[in-house]
């Protein structure tokens, strides 16, 4: 269950909470985490969103795990968790929804090894084809959200492939000390080579 205490929340991030109850409930695939059921505590004023269960973690967790053990994903461990999120990912673009926000901290897991494309709450529905709010997270997002222009599904593409250098090299492709220098390195595609 994902609790949202709307009272701290601005606007935007009301809206976001709802938005992605109204997605989750529209959605029913293997490779996108199940929605069951919400409901508003008004004690605390708090948005209670019943999913899926993903007993597996998620893929930030295994990152995490391989790099303490000092190993790494065999290749047929990245294309069989890869074709399960880009699965997920057509699923949504199949219904014109971006995620917006395809990171590893954001793909579940089942114990089974099936794939979950979770937390929604920033997707969108682009009715008109291009989406112009900046959002999601810098380390995944791609050159057009970083100058503030247009962009559609190819973003949550350019993610995808974040996430599969993430799992492959156990780090993000793009690294900096600030926001400024990631910024550069996104802009002219600047990442230390898959080895």
């Amino acid at each position: 269950m994902k609790k949202v205490k709307m009272v701290k929340l601005s606007e935007r991030e009301r809206q976001n909470a709802v938005n992605e109850v109204r997605i989750l409930a529209s959605i029913k695939h293997p490779n996108i985490i199940g929605y069951k059921e919400a409901f508003f505590e008004d004690s605390t004023s708090t948005l209670c969103i019943i999913m899926e269960y993903a007993d597996g973690g998620d893929m930030m967790k295994m990152i995490s795990n391989h790099k303490k053990r000092g190993t790494h994903f065999s290749e047929k461990e990245l294309w069989y968790y890869f074709i399960q999120i880009v699965r997920g990912m057509k699923a949504l673009h199949d219904l014109k929804i971006l995620h917006r926000d395809i990171k590893c901290a954001n793909i579940f897991l089942t114990k089974d090894g099936t794939v979950k494309l979770g937390d929604l709450n920033v997707s969108k529905v682009a009715k008109k084809g291009l989406l112009h709010t900046q959002t999601g997270t810098p380390y995944y997002a791609s050159p057009e959200v970083w100058k503030d222009r247009p962009y559609d599904n190819r973003s949550d593409i350019w993610s995808l492939g974040c996430v599969l250098y993430e799992m492959a090299m156990l780090n993000p492709p793009f690294r900096a000390a600030n926001m400024n220098g990631l910024y550069q390195k996104v802009q002219r595609g600047l990442y230390d080579p898959i080895t």
